[in-house]
């Protein structure tokens, strides 16, 4: 399977705006679908964003919903999240991951290769 690279995290100050990008190592980007997840210390994973291969499809969750958006382009075999109105909740790791499925899901256990993830720090 292809390695999955994050970059594009780092510090930013509450209201402002971060793009991650994730992309494949290796290879290139399976047909099925493709996510960010992200984890803040002593918390569990959370579903950020999915999107289907051919980008026509997106599933945001609850708490970034109008401020987030992902897309990809798989001739570059990269996935962005451009995040905006960013706040300290939205600090974390953020992960890019891999589905077995070509629909968008939020279970973390449906995507099977991970990458290692990039931190992202919202300062208030």
């Amino acid at each position: 399977q292809v390695q999955l690279v994050e970059s594009g995290g780092g510090v930013v100050q509450a209201g402002g705006s971060l793009r991650l990008s994730c992309t494949a190592s290796r290879g290139t980007f399976s047909t099925y679908a493709l996510a960010w997840f992200r984890q803040a210390p002593e918390k569990e994973r959370e579903y950020v964003a999915s999107i289907t291969y051919g980008g026509d499809s997106t599933t945001y969750g609850d708490s970034v919903r109008g401020r987030f958006i992902i897309s990809r382009d798989n001739a570059k075999n990269t996935m962005y999240l451009q995040m905006n109105g960013l706040v300290p909740e939205d600090t974390a790791v953020y992960y890019c991951a891999e589905s077995r499925l070509f629909g968008n899901t939020r279970m973390a256990t449906f995507y099977g290769n991970w990458g290692q993830g990039t931190q992202v720090t919202v300062s208030s």
